[in-house]
């Protein structure tokens, strides 16, 4: 509360755009008081609260221009689900290290098992990492793509889809392609091959990939090369989505019970 801090303090920290130190000003004063912190600490405590606050604004804007859903955090996920895979592994992705390494990863598993939510949280991890990330399902990155043929913004697009740190491809090799898509994904591995990293998620492992492709014989050596540089993640197990779907009992508070 602004009105508890000298008007001139809160006139400097707007005109230094640092006015949102004033939504915690307060307490920080009191807690400053009580345990009799000097004033170089109290600076820094105020200086970290306005880091942690740009942070996750930043982090939450990386997110929604990667087209990335809140919901779809990895401390959301449902431990009780009756789903398998290597949570070692997972760990492992979490750290961030193959987007540095430039390697991808294969989230595998029949339909609705999780392998878009714990793609997406992999990718919201990303963003918090200041990475920049890009998530698409692949029924829209290649209509896109088509399209941008026909007024010649093909170069851009693809550009799009090289530019960014962690490019996400979500429902992969569900449809056979035709031979502009097969050019599209076959240029796009290519492209990114040890440029930068992706997620695809199919129901398909890679050595079945090559049965969408319009040109096989052409798409084996860069699907070969996308495979071999890539972590496999693989689930199994039952359907998540029902944890996911809406609820009155899951929008209700603490304590609070729903009525119907």
């Amino acid at each position: 509360m602004s009105h508890d801090v000298p008007s001139e303090l809160v006139t400097a920290l707007k005109r230094l755009k640092l006015g949102k130190i004033l939504d915690t000003l307060p307490e920080r004063l009191a807690l400053a008081k009580q345990q009799k912190m000097i004033h170089q600490d109290l600076l820094l405590l105020l200086l970290h609260d306005e880091i942690a606050r740009r942070d996750s604004k930043s982090a939450q804007e990386r997110a929604r221009s990667a087209q990335l859903d809140p919901e779809m955090r990895i401390e959301r996920w449902d431990e009780t689900a009756k789903v398998t895979f290597d949570k070692t592994l997972l760990n492992e992705l979490m750290s961030m290290r193959f987007i540095d390494e430039h390697a991808h990863v294969v989230i595998v598993g029949p339909v609705g098992t999780g392998k878009t939510f714990l793609a997406h949280s992999i990718g919201q991890a990303a963003s918090r990492q200041r990475k920049s990330v890009l998530l698409l399902s692949a029924d829209r990155m290649l209509k896109t793509l088509k399209h941008s043929r026909l007024d010649n913004s093909h170069e851009t697009e693809m550009r799009k889809l090289v530019a960014v740190d962690l490019l996400i491809v979500d429902d992969f090799a569900l449809d056979a392609m035709d031979a502009t898509e097969s050019r599209d994904i076959s240029e796009l591995l290519t492209e990114r091959h040890r440029a930068g990293s992706m997620i695809v998620t199919s129901n398909r492992t890679p050595d079945e990939w090559l049965a969408t492709f319009a040109d096989p014989v052409r798409a084996q050596s860069t699907i070969d090369r996308f495979a071999n540089n890539a972590y496999d993640l693989v689930i199994d197990g039952e359907s998540y989505r029902p944890r996911l779907k809406p609820s009155i009992h899951k929008r209700a508070k603490p304590g609070q019970e729903a009525h119907a």
